[in-house]
């Protein structure tokens, strides 16, 4: 009896954690989640923290689902040491969450250092990230180096 007890007690525990986690508001998922790929570098640790496994993205250049996405940005972070991301704002409306951030190449050649700026659309439901958009644009280099593109 004691035994079922303490397995009670564990399970609400657990429960009640999730629970806590799940108070996230969508724009505070969003935010730490890219704190932790964008800032950090953190790929795997970020998605598999706040990204559904069924996940949608709509990028022409990345692999559909977490775990493809995993392997597709975990080399693209490999392959491009010198990437740089600053986060600039980040807005909600309801569980849809937009991402205005910007990049550049710290070395490189001429062409790899110019910025790029990135507007990132996100559907979260349950503290979790279940679709994703992205758009992508180049901006001249002189914007790109004085990280003050607009």
């Amino acid at each position: 009896m004691r035994l079922l007890a303490t397995a009670i007690a564990l399970a609400l525990t657990a429960t009640a954690a999730q629970a806590e986690e799940c108070k996230l508001t969508p724009k505070q998922v969003v935010s730490q989640f890219m704190d932790e790929f964008y800032i950090q570098k953190k790929v795997r640790s970020s998605f598999e923290r706040w990204v559904d496994p069924g996940y949608i993205q709509h990028n022409p250049y990345a692999a559909t689902g977490r775990e493809a996405a995993i392997g597709f940005l975990e080399k693209f972070v490999e392959q491009n040491p010198g990437q740089r991301t600053t986060i600039h704002r980040i807005i909600a409306d309801g569980n849809l969450v937009a991402v205005h951030s910007h990049g550049w190449m710290e070395n490189g050649d001429a062409a790899a250092k110019r910025g790029f700026a990135v507007v990132d659309i996100f559907r979260v439901e349950g503290c979790r990230v279940m679709e994703h958009w992205d758009v992508l644009s180049p901006v001249p280099e002189t914007a790109a180096n004085s990280k003050t593109m607009f």
